[in-house]
Parts: structure tokens; sequence; C-alpha cells
């Protein structure tokens, strides 16, 4: 080879390597969704899953690639997978009839697109109630360069509430009788252990209320009689961790539930938490966490003696648990403990409810309520519609209150707003004078102040620690890094999370999916959702496609997330930079809820094409 020629194929390889070194690397990724059989160890049963098993398959990306999925559909019916977290282009996030058509059967769909992010996220259809069967995963992305989190070992820990019955099956049992699942039911020891503590006559007053609203202090959670399992794996199937003593084991949490809220501990040791949906948060340690459905968290945990411990994930209703080890060696297993006392729902917990479940409170005692010279963000509460009175208007600011000082509350009726059972209550003849509100009554009323509070004042379900120590809370959590620019929001959207647990009826302002009109965005504004539960159920709600800002009172160093909780009696606030072009889903991830409702198409105009 002359020198030219030789000039010529360096200058050649020269540019192929430079074009390798500033292309994203290309990642090939096969997955098949199958029909599976599922055996929990105290049950078997029919399900669905991918590539063949019950232990959730692990995609691991790198950020900054193009991945290329190729999604053979096995099944007699249609399947999708959304990648749930994932920031990409519409028509890939797969939710049928929003963004494509779903993958029919015996077929083969191919998702393209690049991975714009680090962190846990996971997968799963959303076809039917695939995913409650058994059709979800985990998504690992390893950060471009330096990852500021350093573990010595680092391991997926997927929850999730396995049923005997299908999602089918489930659904058409609550839709008949919404209790159906419900196994803790009050019995008459209740009646006479709550007389004996608290006299018969308040007893029998306390039954009357909730007989009023036909609900039950039980009410926590919709399904129960589930297996709980951690990678697929139940307490007596034991997913095990290996470790040395004194590495820092990376626990990448994820509840991929169907319906339920779980508390994750580790006896004996702190949890570092140093993510929340994928993004780096300042380090915050803790006894214990709750993990609503469809969120994520990495936590850090550090052993330092030579014998196992438990992973214990005991779900907020405290009706199941699941126990996974940490060892230094094979074989050994973690202790189990007794499951917690079960929570009940509080009147502050119903306190949502005031402004949507059309009850009449003629009868029921609302003492010690004194309106007189309070504020009160009465768009908070759902008493926004009195009749005769005027409201200050409150768009340039979700957080004003209203001035109701040394108002007579006497006779006042507030009329229906919704057409069914969402509707408003009847006052009358409800004294406010002369009497005094305290904090704790106005649970629900949580947006005094401008300050948003997670759990409603004497909430049943306030979580505390095992162990008395740390519990996480979203105040806790701080941005690591700054993802958008601190700006003001250009417009404020209210979404009341509405429902009739009676007929089993979940909506978005008292409207189900299939009766709603899209909600519309602007490509480049900056929207505020505002929250307002109505309901007795957390509600986790997962925008699909761009961020979520929690506003925590933190400005640009809020968390950010792909789902947000929504406990009952509370207003939460959230902001998106309206930043991805197409057709989304928003919606309430518990999957009976989404189901039955609450759900909401989201259409951002304008943008990149």
């Amino acid at each position: 080879m002359n020198s030219i020629a030789m000039f010529r194929a360096a200058l050649l390889g020269l540019a192929v390597t430079t074009l390798y070194l500033f292309s994203a690397t290309a990642g090939t990724y096969d997955i098949s969704v199958d029909n599976i059989r599922i055996d929990t160890g105290d049950f078997k049963k029919k399900g669905v899953g991918y590539n063949n098993s019950q232990i959730p398959t692990v995609l691991r990306f790198k950020e900054g690639e193009n991945v290329t999925l190729n999604v053979k559909n096995n099944l007699r019916e249609s399947t999708s997978i959304h990648w749930h977290g994932l920031i990409l282009p519409f028509r890939q996030d797969g939710v049928p009839g929003i963004s494509f058509n779903g993958i029919k059967p015996g077929t083969t769909f191919t998702y393209n697109f690049p991975i714009k992010q680090a962190g846990t996220y996971w997968f799963h259809s959303h076809s039917g109630f695939q995913e409650p069967d058994g059709a979800y995963g985990a998504i690992v992305i390893e950060p471009k360069g330096h990852d500021p989190v350093h573990a010595d070992r680092d391991y997926v820990v997927q929850l999730t509430d396995k049923h005997p019955h299908s999602g089918n099956k489930i659904f058409r049992n609550v839709k008949r009788s919404a209790d159906y699942y419900n196994r803790s039911q009050r019995t008459l020891d209740d009646l006479v252990n709550d007389a004996r503590a608290d006299g018969l006559k308040a007893t029998l007053k306390d039954r009357k209320m909730w007989g009023k609203m036909r609900m039950t202090p039980t009410d926590v959670e919709d399904i129960q009689g589930f297996t709980a399992l951690i990678n697929g794996q139940s307490t007596k199937q034991n997913w095990t961790g290996l470790f040395k003593a004194g590495e820092k084991v990376r626990l990448r949490l994820i509840n991929s539930s169907a319906m339920t809220y779980f508390d994750v501990r580790v006896p004996g040791l702190k949890m570092t938490v140093v993510q929340a949906d994928g993004n780096n948060v300042k380090p915050v340690v803790v006894d214990e966490l709750r993990i609503a459905v469809a969120e994520t968290y990495d936590v850090i945990v550090e052993p330092r003696k030579n014998m196992p411990y438990s992973v214990i994930a005991e779900s907020m209703g405290r009706t199941g648990l699941v126990r996974g080890t940490l060892t230094p060696q094979a074989g050994l297993v973690g202790g189990v403990p007794h499951l917690r006392p079960q929570p009940l729902l509080t009147m502050a917990d119903m306190s949502g409810m005031m402004g949507g479940m059309g009850m009449d409170m003629d009868g029921m005692s609302m003492g010690n309520m004194d309106m007189g010279g309070m504020k009160m963000n009465l768009t908070d509460t759902g008493m926004n519609d009195m009749a005769g009175m005027e409201m200050p208007k409150t768009d340039a600011d979700p957080h004003a209150g209203h001035d109701m000082g040394n108002m007579d509350m006497g006779d006042m009726k507030m009329p229906n707003k919704e057409a069914d059972a969402h509707a408003g209550h009847n006052m009358k003849n409800m004294d406010m004078g002369g009497k005094k509100m305290s904090k704790k009554s106005m649970a629900g009323m949580n947006d005094m102040n401008g300050k948003t509070e997670f759990y409603a004042p004497g909430s049943g379900l306030t979580p505390h620690a095992a162990n008395g120590g740390k519990f996480l809370s979203y105040n806790d959590l701080k941005a690591s890094q700054p993802l958008f620019r601190d700006r003001k929001a250009t417009r404020t959207i209210e979404l009341r999370l509405t429902g009739n647990m009676e007929r089993y009826i979940w909506s978005i302002n008292g409207v189900k999916m299939e009766d709603a009109d899209p909600i519309v965005l602007n490509y480049g504004e900056r929207v505020r959702f505002k929250f307002v539960n109505e309901t007795m159920m957390a509600h986790p709600m997962h925008l699909h496609g761009m961020w979520s800002l929690l506003d925590t009172g933190k400005g640009k160093w809020d968390p950010i997330k792909h789902t947000v909780n929504i406990n009952p009696g509370t207003t939460v606030y959230t902001e998106t930079e309206v930043d991805a072009s197409g057709q989304w889903a928003f919606h309430c991830h518990l999957s009976y809820h989404a189901e039955a409702g609450m759900f909401r198409k989201v259409v951002v105009v304008g943008g990149p094409a």
C-alpha cells in the first residue's frame, strides 16, 4: 500500500472511530409475552408473564443509548408494554387507544427510543388486567459517567400483590359488591370493645355516621386476600440477596402492585433514601418508608454483622406482608414479624368527601367548630359553592385563602354540584358561631397558610415506623439537581379525585373517563395541577411522558416524580413543564380505579411534530 492509500485508510479509520465515539450506542432486546403458571407457595394460578417466567424480567439500559425492543405477543389477546417513567416519543409509550393500537396476538411489535435518563423504573402491560395478572418487569438505567450513588451490591426489589382471582374476576366482584374483598369488617366484639373504651353513646353515634356514609373505617384497602411477593417470590420462597459485612447494598424498590401500598423496612438497619422515581435526591436516613403503587425508591443499607437481615414489605392496611432476606450466606433466612394492628379510617380521612358524596350531614355533630376569625381556603374543602356567598377568585394564587371572620353558618345549604353520588351536602341547622375549631378538626382543609400536608391531621393512615424511628415523608425529599428552571406556572388545573365506594365508581371532577373531554395542554407552558382528594382512598396519580414536580415548598429543589400519591382529605400541588408533544395518559395507578373511570387523556398541542 502506497503512502497516499495508507493516509486515506487512516483518515477513514479516524472518521469511523470519531463517529463511534460521538454516536449513541444501541442495544436490542427481545421480550415475549406469555401465558404462565404462577406458584406463590400459597396457591397456583394462571397468569401472564414476560419471557415465560413469574420472576420479573430486569432490563438494563445505559443513559444515552438507543434501544430497540422486540415484543412478541404469545397470548390469544392483544397486549402492550408501557415504559413507566421513561421520557420518550408518545408513539412509543405503549397505551392502546392513546399512543398506539396495541400488539395483536401472534405478532411482534418493535419499540425504538432513546434513553434520556438514568435510575430505577419499570414496565408493564397497559392492556386490560394483564399487569395485575403478572405482566410487569424492572428497568435499571446506568448513568453516563460517574454514578454519584456508590454501592458494592445492587438489587432490584420489585413488590406486588398476587391474588388467587384473575383481574377480570376481581373487577366483576367489586362492581357487584365493593366490600367483596374486605375481610376486616367490624364485628360485635369490636362494638363491645369500643363501647368500653369510648362509652356506648359515643360508639353508637360513630357507627351511625359511618352507616350514613355506607362505609366502614376498615375500607383502607379495596382488595385483601392477596399474597405479597418480592421479585415474584413469597415469604415461603424467600428472595435472597447476598452481601459481605461492611458493604453498601443498594435496594431498588419498585411497587408493581395492582392495589397495595407497602411500608418497607429492614429491621436492624437504617435506610438511606438516595433516589425517588428514578431521580436522585439529597440523602435522607430513615427507618421505614411507604411506597405507593407505581412509585420507586432507591435506598442504601450497610449491614455490619455477618447475620441475615429481613427485608419487610407490609401492606398499608396490615393485611399482608412479604419477607426477603439479605444474608452473608445462602440458605439463611431472616425473621418474619407479626402484622401490626390494622389502621382504621377516621372522620379526618372522610373530610374530603364532605364536598363530594352527596351526604346529608343533618344530625351529625360538628362540635368545637368555630368559623369566627378563621381564614379558610374553601376550594380545598369542597365547600366552594355555598349559596348566597360571593367567593373571591383564586386563579392568580391557588393558595389564597378566604376570610370568613365572624360569619354565621346557620341554615346554610350546600347545593348539589354533580348529578351522581359526588354531590354536595345538606348542612342545614349547622351553627358554627361561638365554637372553636381545632387544627385537628380542620382535617382536609389543609391548604390554609400555603402549606400542603400530605396526610390530613388526625388521619388513620398517618404512618409510624415500627421501631418508633424516622418514617419518610414527601417533605423530606429534595432534588439532588434541579431539572427545570424555576418559574411561575402559567395556569392552574384543578383535578378533584371523586368516587363512590358503594357503587365502585371512580372519576375525576365527578366524570368518568368515557364521558370526559381530554385535558389540553400547550407545548412550552408550565402547568400547575391541584389535586383535591374527595374520596376515602389514597390515589397514586401518574402522568405519562412528562415529569411532575411535587410542590414541597422548596422551589427548584422540589422532588421530581412520575407518580404522586394523594391521601384522603388532602390537597396536593404539582407542576409540569409541558415539553412532550402528542397524546398521553393521566390516571390513578390503582388498577381497578383506573378501569372504573379515574383516567384522562392529555393532549399536548404544538411543539415538534
